[in-house]
């Protein structure tokens, strides 16, 4: 005997009314233009690999100009990323605890270098770091320090260009906290620092970690800014793109072996924000 309607399972499948509309088969209208997109980005990664010569790599990578920036690459922005952790976490806690005017116009400060050319940027580090720029002329008559063209300009560029990233992302994770928990936390006690401290960052770290791979993305590949205000002085101030850019016209093999780190690197950092990302 079967069993009542009313009894059985309720199915799993979706009725037809309630699936996406063109869930199975996008139309050519959609279609083509997201395969164009793809391949601008494919090409050029494809061409790179293809063109790479696989059986002198190693070589390429000890060329002189190879080892010395990449190594100055990663020292500046470990350094880079330390700062942003240490001056832009507290920025972005701020940021999403307060509103108002002038808290809209300090966020949007602190995002100009997003869309300000990369040597435009170059040229204000200069201006106020420079020999006799507003900070930098005291700083040298005081303790005879001169920040352009050193290992410090590089470091300084970086972090120029990839704080607002790191600010922007761990200010939307500390957006997305559940308010009553930072409440309760301060009802029992827990002074404001504790609070940022205990329960807020612990509860966000994921978020601050992604922010953290993106200004070191960012630092990675600085351009613009570096050779402005730092120059391209090999195994000093010649990080990994500029000696691309050297190497190119030199030895156009060498700047496909560096070029293939910094896109090894670049995956490594899509890796490491894949949970948050592309989940």
């Amino acid at each position: 005997m079967s069993r009542p309607a009313a009894s059985r399972p309720p199915s799993s499948r979706r009725p037809r009314s309630q699936r996406r509309p063109g869930s199975r088969r996008a139309g050519l209208l959609v279609t083509i233009p997201a395969i164009t997109a793809i391949a601008l980005v494919a090409l050029p990664l494809v061409a790179m690999l293809a063109a790479t010569d696989w059986r002198h790599l190693g070589a390429h990578l000890t060329n002189p100009v190879v080892v010395p920036a990449i190594r100055l690459s990663l020292i500046t922005t470990i350094a880079t990323v330390a700062l942003c952790l240490a001056l832009g976490t507290p920025l972005a806690w701020l940021l999403s605890r307060r509103d108002g005017r002038l808290w809209s116009w300090i966020r949007a400060l602190v995002t100009v270098p997003v869309v300000l050319p990369p040597v435009v940027g170059g040229v204000a580090l200069l201006l106020a770091y420079g020999r006799f720029g507003l900070v930098g002329q005291p700083l040298d008559a005081a303790t005879g320090l001169r920040l352009p063209f050193t290992p410090y300009a590089v470091v300084l560029a970086q972090l120029f260009v990839s704080l607002p990233f790191f600010v922007l992302a761990v200010e939307g994770a500390f957006r997305a906290l559940d308010p009553r928990l930072l409440s309760v936390a301060g009802t029992l006690g827990a002074s404001p620092t504790r609070v940022f401290l205990r329960v807020a960052l612990p509860m966000t770290l994921p978020g601050v970690m992604s922010g953290a791979a993106l200004a070191w993305a960012r630092a990675l590949g600085e351009f613009g800014a570096t050779i402005t205000f730092a120059g391209n002085f090999s195994g000093r101030t010649q990080s990994a793109p500029l000696a691309v850019y050297v190497a190119l016209q030199a030895d156009p093999d060498a700047a496909i072996a560096l070029s293939l780190v910094m896109l090894a690197l670049s995956i490594a950092v899509l890796g490491l924000l894949r949970g948050r990302w592309l989940s």
